[in-house]
């Protein structure tokens, strides 16, 4: 079971996401916060896997929030979920830890998928923000001048699988991409975040734009994995 923990604010609104979650085989919503400071609490409580939250609240907010959730209970993902999109709580959130976001208009089936991938530790993000948050990134890349230092340590495949990565495919998409078996691009996955000593997928399309692996060019077609 996927264990979830909810943080919002607003009764009606936790009250719909549990009642939706709660409708699926695999997910279990073990707690309920209405602040970030709550949800972090309540993460660490119940070893949760996930932690929707809300970007404004009273008190502690989603932002601090979700790195006080990084913080008490590495190990779960948080994705944002609100009623906004605008630029600065992607990037403030991102800065926080989280690894999705997506927008409360989101259909039910739809956030019940998002949680199983931000718990399988896809990049998700709403289609809405996701062309901007990479614009934000290559705005001024820096010129190209070889491998970066950083990256030398990967591998021809692994560099394969980082530049997929980082265009937002997921692990299946990657797998067809390349002709590789799901498994093996789930293994290079996994060596590529600890060789390069990122927590997770977010990081490493982060990386991959400031170090200018891939390019605006390469932008297109990046979506929620």
């Amino acid at each position: 079971m996927i264990r979830v923990v909810i943080a919002d604010d607003q009764d009606l609104i936790r009250g719909g996401l549990r009642a939706i979650l709660d409708a699926e085989h695999d997910i279990e919503v073990v707690a309920e916060a209405t602040d970030g400071s709550a949800a972090a609490s309540a993460a660490a409580v119940h070893e949760a896997d996930v932690v929707l939250m809300d970007i404004q609240m009273p008190g502690s907010d989603g932002i601090d929030g979700t790195r006080e959730v990084i913080g008490r209970r590495p190990q779960a993902r948080v994705l944002v979920i609100t009623m906004f999109d605008l630029d600065e709580y992607v990037f403030d959130a991102l800065r926080a830890g989280a690894s999705g976001f997506l927008l409360k208009t989101t259909a039910p089936a739809e956030l019940a998928a998002a949680v199983r991938a931000c718990h399988g530790g896809e990049l998700l993000f709403a289609p809405t923000v996701t062309r901007r948050l990479v614009e934000a990134y290559v705005r001024h890349p820096p010129a190209p001048q070889g491998l970066p230092a950083t990256l030398r340590g990967l591998t021809d495949r692994e560099l394969d699988v980082f530049r997929a990565l980082a265009r937002g495919r997921s692990n299946a998409e990657i797998a067809a991409e390349l002709h590789l078996g799901e498994a093996t691009v789930k293994t290079h996955v996994t060596r590529i975040l600890a060789k390069l000593g990122l927590r997770d997928r977010v990081q490493a399309v982060v990386l991959a734009y400031e170090s200018g692996l891939v390019a605006r060019s390469d932008s297109g077609g990046f979506g929620s994995a």
